[in-house]
C-alpha cells in the first residue's frame, strides 16, 4: 500500500513527525495495526538494519531512525494490545559485570525492537544474578551478553552457569555478543547463538526462535 511505503521511507529518513503523521493516519483508515507495524515500521527498520550493515549508513543515523520507529510505537501500541497481538518473543539484553559500554548494545536493542521482539533491557554493569532474575521475571525466550572489554569475558561464562545452577538453562536461548566476542568464544562458552553486528544479532536471534 502506497500509504505504508510512505511509512517505512519515513522511518529509513528518519523523520519522527513524519512517521507519527502516517501511523496516525493509518490508523483513521482502518489498516490493521499489525499490518502498520509490519509492513511500515518494522519495514523501515529492515532497510535501515541492512544499510548500516552493508556500511552504507552509521550509528547517528541508526539511533535517529529508532527514535522515529518508537513515535509510531508509541501510537500504534494501544491499538496492538487492543487486537491481542503477540511479540516475536522476548528478549532480555544487558552489557555483563565490569563493563559500562552500551552503545553496541543499545544497537541490538533496536534493531530487535524492528524484528518484534519485546525488549528488556537490564543496562550496564549486570551481574549473573540479575540476568538470572530477570529472567524469572518475564520468562523471557533469549537473553543477550555483551561485552566490549575482554577482561569482562569470564562474566558471560559465569552467568551461563548460573542460569544453569538456577534450572533455567533448558527455557531459554543465549546468546553473546561485543567487541571483544568471536564465534569461537559463544561455542567454547555453550552460547546458543552469536552476532557480530547489531543487524545480524537480531536475524539470528528470530532463527533461534524458528
Amino acid at each position: 500500500m502506497p500509504l505504508l511505503s510512505d511509512l517505512a521511507q519515513a522511518l529509513e529518513a528518519g523523520d519522527r513527525a513524519r512517521v507519527e503523521i502516517l501511523t496516525a493516519r493509518a490508523l483513521q483508515e482502518n489498516m490493521s495495526p499489525d499490518g502498520i507495524l509490519k509492513e511500515g515500521l518494522f519495514a523501515g527498520m529492515d532497510v535501515v538494519g541492512a544499510r548500516f550493515k552493508n556500511g552504507d549508513i552509521y550509528i547517528p543515523q541508526v539511533l535517529i531512525a529508532a527514535r522515529a520507529m518508537h513515535a509510531g510505537m508509541e501510537i500504534l501500541r494501544p491499538h496492538l494490545i487492543r487486537t491481542g497481538a503477540k511479540p516475536a518473543g522476548t528478549f532480555i539484553i544487558g552489557t555483563v559485570q565490569g563493563d559500562h559500554h552500551d552503545i553496541g548494545k543499545n544497537l541490538v536493542a533496536m534493531m530487535l525492537q524492528g524484528k518484534g521482539f519485546e525488549v528488556i533491557d537490564l543496562g550496564v554493569n549486570v551481574p549473573s544474578e540479575r540476568f538470572v532474575q530477570a529472567l524469572r521475571d518475564h520468562e523471557a525466550n533469549i537473553i543477550g551478553m555483551s561485552a566490549l572489554l575482554s577482561i569482562t569475558l569470564p562474566f558471560m561464562e559465569e552467568t551461563i552457569e548460573a542460569i544453569g545452577r538456577a534450572g533455567l538453562r533448558d527455557t531459554v536461548k543465549i546468546m553473546v555478543g561485543g567487541g571483544s566476542v568471536t564465534q569461537a568464544y559463544a561455542d567454547q562458552i555453550g552460547a546458543d547463538g552469536y552476532g557480530p553486528d547489531a543487524t545480524a544479532a537480531a536475524e539470528n536471534a528470530l532463527a533461534l526462535l524458528a
